[in-house]
């Protein structure tokens, strides 16, 4: 069992910037690949972006593709979603999400992915 808490989430004007963490409740973190997804008001859970376990792979929306940035530090049982050049419609709960296996065919498929943080708010004013 992996237990997920996200952090970092708040409101911030567009154009800013927010760094969201999930840190993992055990040091196996790096047996896990990770996944950020969000969901605004109304609409379903949408991929944002993944990470290999090794850090090597990084896959992204095209929604964020270069505003957006995966990381992970093994060592600290902690991801993270740099989110840059943030839009109003970049607005929703963020979760991050681990997975033990994994195929570049099913990163956006949120029933892949084992473990679930709770969320986390961002809000994004214009």
């Amino acid at each position: 069992q992996v237990q997920l808490v996200e952090s970092g989430g708040g409101l911030v004007q567009a154009g800013g910037s927010l760094r969201l963490s999930c840190t993992a409740s055990r040091r196996t973190f790096n047996n896990y690949h990770m996944g950020w997804f969000r969901q605004a008001p109304g609409k379903e859970r949408e991929f944002v972006a993944a990470i290999t376990w090794s850090g090597g792979s990084t896959y992204y929306a095209d929604s964020v593709k270069g505003r957006f940035t995966i990381s992970r530090d093994n060592a600290k049982n902690t991801g993270y979603l740099q989110m840059n050049s943030l839009k109003p419609e970049d607005t929703a709960v963020y979760s991050c999400a681990a997975r033990r296996l994994f195929t570049t065919a099913t990163i956006h498929d949120i029933t892949k992915y084992d473990y679930w943080g709770q969320g986390t708010q961002v809000f994004v004013s214009s």
